[in-house]
């Protein structure tokens, strides 16, 4: 491992407001009272990366609760840091598998969740570790509100048909949806935000999926 992500590692260690695996913490049904001290909604952006959406979002709704999701903790480092130093006090970091999210969110706790360029896995193989398989969306579910929502921005086109076809089987609600976001009537200032990746991808013309949906 370099030099800079050992330093990295070592620094969040020290961060107030992030939340490791290792140190077998859980805020399960006490994020809002316990960690933020208040009663807010709670956001999540899942595979958070550098935390772009997380730190974006809190910025722009300070009457919510923001917690960026992922297990690379020298990623997790840049957007843990940017909102110290910014003093940025409704984002925070949890560094987990997505798998195991249900050790760590409580029925109902969460009102929004955001999946930002996740990793597409595009081999047939690696199907179930798709962030929008079923089995996924059946533990988003249980931690959703009952009218909570979920977006997906992503560069991969098979990624985006995919997620189609499986909300469509199971009968959710699909609120937004386009194959070229900054092209469409959908953009916004919230889904104007870009990722790294993301500001990579329209470097090169690359055109960028977004679906919004729900249980209900």
């Amino acid at each position: 491992m370099g030099k800079d992500k050992l330093r990295k590692f070592a620094e969040i260690n020290t961060f107030a407001n992030v939340l490791q695996l290792e140190a077998g913490k859980s805020m399960k049904g006490e994020w809002a009272a316990k960690h933020f001290g208040n009663n807010r909604p709670i956001v999540l952006e899942l595979a958070c990366g550098k935390g772009e959406y997380t730190v974006n979002l809190a910025k722009l709704f300070p009457g919510h609760n923001f917690i960026g999701v992922d297990f690379k903790g020298n990623r997790i480092w840049r957007g843990a840091k940017t909102a110290l130093e910014e003093g940025i006090p409704n984002v925070a970091f949890l560094r987990i598998q997505i798998e195991t999210i249900l050790e760590y969110f409580a029925e109902n706790e969460v009102s929004e969740i955001w999946i930002t360029f996740p990793d597409p896995q595009p081999q047939k193989s690696r199907e179930k570790k798709r962030l929008t398989n079923p089995s996924f969306l059946a533990k988003y579910r249980q931690i959703l509100a009952p009218d909570g929502i979920m977006h997906l921005k992503t560069d991969n086109d098979g990624l985006f048909a995919y997620t189609q076809e499986k909300l469509s089987e199971l009968g959710l609600t699909i609120h937004a949806q386009t194959a070229d976001l900054y092209r469409s009537d959908v953009v916004d200032e919230v889904l104007s935000i870009e990722t790294y990746y993301e500001k990579k991808y329209l470097q090169t013309a690359k055109n960028i999926n977004y679906l919004k949906w729900s249980w209900q």
